[in-house]
């Protein structure tokens, strides 16, 4: 009763006149509860603007920007055949689907489950389906930032992911990217109820492995979440347990680690029959079995290119279409010389768009020159102006943007929609990184080791990115779960959620 006359005074206090305020305790309980409930209106009325207006942004990219071409027709294709024909692969010729390895059966499974409700290649109704996925997403990380940080934190954490145009663009394209970011939000959100929950066997123990299961049948580079995730779980079974009881704490996750690699078990005996390889995940290369690599242009292409423009003109036409010299920036040459022979080279390819050993030998020889020329500039240099290119250009790549975005003159509006939204993606980082630096400045006990696991899913990613040939934006979009999260500290609480839940009842 203490407790209800303190939040009375607190709240008429200088306010109210004195004839008016309730004298007795029956009063002060029914002035209490208005209270309360005028507390529960504003607040779901807070929550329901960011959805509202992130439901808005959603819809809108399905009815203007939706795309339903390249990888999506690859994964609708492999669905169709897995459902008509029982074969996991692709449509080509008289004779039926061909096998294929080249993606995981994460998204063509949820494709498949879409198709047998909204019908054959129907994919507006999968477009609505990921835009509520991601409005789901965006809950999750606001109740992982409101249990971190505070109320006021769980409603930024909101309207950042809510209106951040370059995750819910995504919605519009029937693509791995929002059931990935659904499965890095919930991995997260329950690794955090999990450690509160006492690290045992209970319901956010299956949460995460099932959460990260999937995420790894999703895309093959999603391994880096239990590669963070577990040595995490791992170091909070130790912290919650006496010494001697260690193991029977880290039996659970044992549990989980085997409930994740599960899944995979499937797929490498499939692979393994169909194609007598042993390929648990997909392969780096995307090529089936008996498919060639084209190692030498690979090497060759990655000792000038950074931007995604090159990836697009250069990188995905070969071996199907011209590859011109104009499209290859000043960078791709060290000497006239260099030139000349690249011109030549390029020449006789265009010649028959075919990529036979003999062409790829010869970019292999050119690409053992500029090597030579600069190993610094080949395995430093150009790997991290690729990762800086895939955090902080403008994200054009689902909008109706030219790769040429600066080309002020040709495009106009679209140049300065492009700046803007690099200012606004520059902005998500800066805001995350300077709300992972509070973070740790307050003191991050007892999420330390939340926040580990965090650090460490983008660290990984990032050095796995400096691996890749193809600098594409999208493949950061992983990181801004955890931005949103980071960046929410600013709006912080002086004490978490849960913590002014307990102080109200």
């Amino acid at each position: 009763m203490a407790t209800l006359r303190m939040r009375y005074v607190s709240s008429y206090a200088g306010e109210t006149p004195e004839s008016t305020r309730p004298t007795n305790i029956c009063a002060l309980q029914q002035y209490d509860a208005k209270d309360m409930t005028k507390g529960k209106l504003r607040t779901a009325l807070w929550v329901a603007l960011p959805l509202a207006a992130g439901l808005a942004l959603r819809l809108w990219y399905v009815a203007h920007a939706s795309r339903i071409e390249g990888d999506t027709l690859i994964y609708g294709g492999i669905a169709r055949n897995w459902l008509k024909f029982d074969v996991y692969g692709f449509s080509v010729g008289p004779n039926g689907p061909r096998p294929t390895l080249i993606r995981l059966p994460g998204y063509p499974m949820f494709l498949a489950a879409c198709f047998r409700i909204f019908g054959f290649d129907r994919y507006h109704p999968i477009l609505y389906l990921q835009s509520a996925i991601d409005l789901f997403t965006c809950i999750l990380l606001s109740a992982l930032s409101g249990r971190l940080f505070g109320r006021r934190a769980a409603l930024a954490a909101l309207w950042l992911s809510a209106i951040c145009p370059f995750t819910a663009i995504y919605a519009a394209a029937p693509l791995t990217e929002t059931p990935t970011l659904f499965t890095i939000a919930l991995t997260f959100y329950s690794l955090e109820r999990w450690r509160s929950a006492g690290a045992g066997y209970n319901r956010w123990l299956w949460m995460i492995a099932a959460a990260m299961a999937y995420s790894v049948l999703l895309r093959p580079e999603q391994g880096l979440l239990p590669a963070t995730v577990i040595p995490a779980m791992i170091w909070i079974a130790w912290q919650q347990s006496e010494r001697t009881l260690f193991l029977s704490k880290l039996r659970p996750v044992i549990v989980a680690a085997i409930c994740i690699l599960l899944p995979l078990a499937p797929w490498t005996i499939r692979n393994y029959r169909t194609f007598h390889v042993l390929q648990p995940l997909a392969p780096r290369s995307a090529t089936d079995p008996g498919e060639s690599i084209p190692k030498g242009f690979q090497h060759w292409y990655r000792t000038w290119a950074i931007d995604f423009a090159d990836t697009e003109q250069v990188y995905w036409n070969y071996d199907s279409t011209d590859l011109r010299i104009s499209d290859l920036p000043t960078r791709a040459f060290d000497s006239d010389d260099q030139y000349a022979e690249t011109a030549g080279l390029l020449s006789d390819y265009n010649q028959k768009d075919n990529a036979t050993p003999a062409f790829d030998q010869r970019f292999e020889v050119l690409a053992q020159q500029r090597i030579q020329a600069s190993s610094l500039r080949y395995y430093i240099v150009l790997p991290v102006a690729r990762l800086a290119n895939m955090l902080f250009r403008p994200r054009p790549e689902m909008m109706q943007i030219g790769l040429d975005w600066w080309n002020w003159h040709e495009y106009r509006a679209k140049t300065l929609l492009a700046y803007a939204s690099a200012a606004l993606n520059l902005a998500y980082f800066i805001l995350g990184g300077i709300g992972l630096w509070l973070w740790r400045r307050h003191g991050w006990s007892p999420h330390a080791t939340l926040a580990a696991a965090m650090v460490g899913f983008v660290v990984l990613r990032c050095a796995l990115l400096l691996t890749l040939d193809n600098s594409e934006p999208r493949y950061t979009l992983e990181l801004f779960p955890l931005l949103f999260v980071w960046g929410s500290v600013l709006f912080r609480s002086s004490q978490p959620w849960t913590t002014e839940r307990k102080s109200a009842a």
